[in-house]
């Protein structure tokens, strides 16, 4: 389990499972980290979207979570795409986003920022394990959606043998900063290249998948 490492308020609490605490897709892995948490987590469907929802009841189809209640348990689960954890300097608001290449070139970090609705000089943000930079490779369509909305973006991708490596923690420091949030902390855990540690969809096609939580006590 990776407790993230970042300045937020004491009452803001979260955390990563790996391999060691089992497949979180699964029954018993769901069990076992529900002995970790304060209540049970509000899943959502996810949809390599941009919605996002407050305290959901019931599976949502969406892919970033906020909440401003006590013990409101948000979660996403990944295998290669990116968790982002989000919180404010006063613990009023916390919130997590499921953000792949599809959720992250359209905008689903600018739309969890905009239902939180907090200054984002006040935010901070906790990039979790995610497919790397040296592993991610991808076809001209992915630069170019992130390209469209952002000519920036161009500087995250690295050109090999006709394809592009896409470095998503680059991008995702990017719409933070684009937004305000400069208080950045986390990336560099790739999922792909640490398979004693991290499920990975891209390094072995299962449905096997780590879960990412953020809530306030």
């Amino acid at each position: 389990m990776i407790i993230p490492e970042w300045p937020a308020p004491a009452r803001v609490r979260a955390l990563v499972t790996t391999r060691a605490e089992g497949d979180m897709a699964a029954e018993e892995g769901r069990r076992r980290l529900r002995e970790l948490l304060p209540a049970e987590p509000r899943w959502l469907r996810q949809v390599h979207g941009i919605a996002v929802v407050e305290d959901p009841e019931g599976t949502v189809a969406a892919d970033a979570a906020i909440s401003r209640q006590k013990n409101s348990v948000c979660a996403v689960l990944v295998a290669d795409c990116m968790p982002v954890l989000l919180a404010d300097d006063s613990a009023s608001a916390v919130a997590v986003a499921h953000a792949g290449w599809r959720g992250l070139s359209g905008g689903v970090i600018e739309a969890t920022l905009e239902a939180m609705a907090r200054p984002a000089q006040h935010v901070l943000a906790w990039l979790g394990p995610a497919i790397g930079p040296r592993a991610y490779e991808v076809g001209a369509e992915v630069r170019e959606a992130f390209l469209e909305r952002d000519a920036g973006a161009a500087s995250a991708f690295a050109a090999r043998e006709g394809r592009w490596l896409l470095d998503l923690y680059a991008v995702a420091r990017q719409r933070l900063a684009a937004q305000g949030v400069t208080r950045v902390f986390g990336g560099g855990l790739c999922t792909y290249s640490d398979p004693g540690r991290f499920y990975s969809h891209r390094r072995s096609r299962d449905t096997a998948r780590m879960a990412a939580a953020i809530w306030l006590t």
